[in-house]
């Protein structure tokens, strides 16, 4: 029988490491938003002429940004301690929930906007870009346990020194 490479945890590692599934889930939220506003866009303009356009816009804009901000978030922070991860993604939730808001209540009094188009956008990026990072997850190929890196020079057969053999 033969002995196991050692080298075999550097040889098989993860492309990517772990926030692989992460970045494909940003990518396919991000491709799909482009998609759902070109298709916002040119049925606002059939529905609502220029204001569709807009309403499109904004709401691709708003409901888009608002779920893939907590994707990119998400991997900023993945290599962090977990409490320091959690604070920061519980800060920058809070913050999305401001600027949406506020977003929100500037353009309540404008009419330059469709806003039954910004209203059909925005709940449809905010499905779609869920969907498909949801997608993008599923559909990576990851291991649910790195392989530990050995330490250069160890031989995996021989007993450690420091446990007294």
């Amino acid at each position: 029988m033969t002995s196991p490479d050692p080298d075999f945890a550097l040889s098989t590692s993860v492309p990517g490491g772990s926030t692989a599934a992460l970045r494909r889930a940003v990518l396919y939220g991000a491709l799909g938003l482009v998609v759902l506003a070109v298709v916002g866009v040119v049925v606002g303009w059939l529905a609502a002429g220029l204001p569709g356009v807009w309403g499109a816009l904004l709401g691709a804009g708003i409901g888009g940004g608002f779920v893939l901000v907590t994707a990119v978030t998400v991997l900023a922070t993945a290599k962090l301690p977990p409490l320091t991860a959690a604070a920061v993604l519980l800060g920058s939730w809070l913050l999305k929930m401001a600027i949406a808001l506020i977003v929100l209540g500037v353009l309540n009094p404008l009419d330059f906007y469709s806003r039954p188009t910004l209203v059909a956008v925005m709940v449809g990026a905010l499905v779609l870009v869920l969907g498909a990072e949801t997608w993008g997850v599923l559909k990576s190929k990851m291991l649910y346990v790195e392989p530990a890196t050995p330490q250069r020079g160890a031989d995996p057969e021989e007993p450690n020194s420091s446990d007294g053999s």
